[in-house]
């Protein structure tokens, strides 16, 4: 039996493949770590590292999203940047050639008990002003120490996040990028700092390998610009279609709480997306969504699988796409300010009634 998605987000195999094209550019000469936790940002992880092959290796938060990874056949490098939380995941990791980037102590106590032929490759992470994860300043004696007593084969090298990358005239990022190069004066090792925002407006970051993630799937970073501003394409778009419409008189009310009430007789029509699809339930009155390129104001309240549109004069009918957001509608950047959050969190946020289609 067919069964019709009711939203579809379509995913842009060439435009992943052009925002690499961009990391390289403006990063030349890196290795480059691509970041694909959060089922690829919400894109599909396993057909995102397909796309990005080309990649030297691949970034995940936990054990859980490089396992799905390996079991779908990718067979590329792949980081745990949260590392592993117990002795069992260490051994999984070991088993399926995951590399671990370690932040604490108890991490290296965890590998220590592992025979020495038998333990992970690893990045070693410093807090260098972000303190979220990373070993501190005082941490550093002890963490040559344990390294000294590693195989040599298996380290990868340091590892720092900057925390306002993303505010090009924030003062942190140049004592981040300081704070790293003071720790490791005349020590070994491969570096690693860049994320997207980074990688776009801190050249100095870049060192040995960059960490691109939202920058691929042709997302801003930065506040008040769009992916086209930075020569990016958005990869993914987001589609539903109309399911009903009706003509409404001056006065009447639509939706949960009758919050919106028609100014002048108009057509409305509803659209088989809602919060359970990841369209978020702040979103106001008059968030824009696009028919046929014409953008049109959402009325009334989302509700969990529906939101309704002041269809105005268009000629929008029953089983017309309505773009929520993408290549051929407001960019997902705008959506996600107006909903007071960031890109990420639209992207991430889809849910399992939401289906993936690719192109190209």
């Amino acid at each position: 039996m067919s069964i019709t998605a009711r939203v579809i987000a379509s995913v842009d195999r060439a435009a992943l493949r052009h925002n690499l094209a961009q990391v390289r550019a403006r990063a030349p000469g890196r290795r480059i770590m691509a970041a694909v936790k959060a089922d690829g940002y919400g894109h599909g992880a396993a057909e995102v590292a397909r796309c990005l092959q080309e990649c030297d290796a691949l970034a995940v938060a936990c054990l859980e999203e490089a396992l799905l990874l390996r079991e779908a056949g990718i067979a590329q490098n792949i980081a745990l940047l949260e590392g592993v939380l117990s002795l069992e995941e260490a051994q999984e990791a070991v088993a399926h050639d995951l590399i671990l980037v370690l932040h604490a102590p108890w991490q290296l106590a965890l590998l220590t008990q592992l025979p020495e032929a038998d333990r992970p490759r690893f990045w070693l992470k410093l807090d260098t002003g972000m303190h979220r994860l990373g070993f501190s300043e005082s941490e550093m004696p002890a963490l040559h120490g344990w390294l000294a007593q590693q195989p040599e084969q298996n380290f990868c090298g340091w590892m720092t996040h900057l925390a306002c990358a993303d505010e090009q005239e924030h003062p942190l990022t140049a004592r981040q990028l300081s704070q790293f190069e003071r720790l490791l004066v005349d020590v070994p090792g491969a570096r690693s700092i860049a994320n997207s925002a980074a990688i776009m407006a801190w050249p100095a970051s870049h060192a040995d390998w960059v960490r691109p993630g939202l920058m691929l799937y042709g997302a801003s970073p930065f506040e008040g610009q769009i992916g086209s501003d930075l020569d990016l394409m958005p990869a993914m778009q987001v589609r539903s279609r109309l399911i009903a419409a009706r003509d409404l008189k001056a006065g009447e009310s639509v939706g949960y709480g009758a919050t919106w009430r028609v100014q002048e007789a108009t057509r409305v029509g509803v659209v088989a997306v809602g919060y359970a699809d990841g369209w978020h339930r702040c979103l106001p009155n008059g968030t824009p969504v696009t028919w046929q390129g014409r953008q049109l104001p959402t009325v009334g309240r989302v509700s969990m699988d529906m939101i309704c549109v002041d269809l105005q004069d268009s000629a929008a009918a029953v089983g017309d796409d309505i773009v929520l957001w993408g290549r051929d509608g407001v960019p997902v950047e705008r959506i996600a300010a107006m909903a007071g959050t960031v890109a990420y969190e639209l992207m991430c946020g889809l849910t399992q009634r939401v289906r993936l289609q690719y192109e190209n």
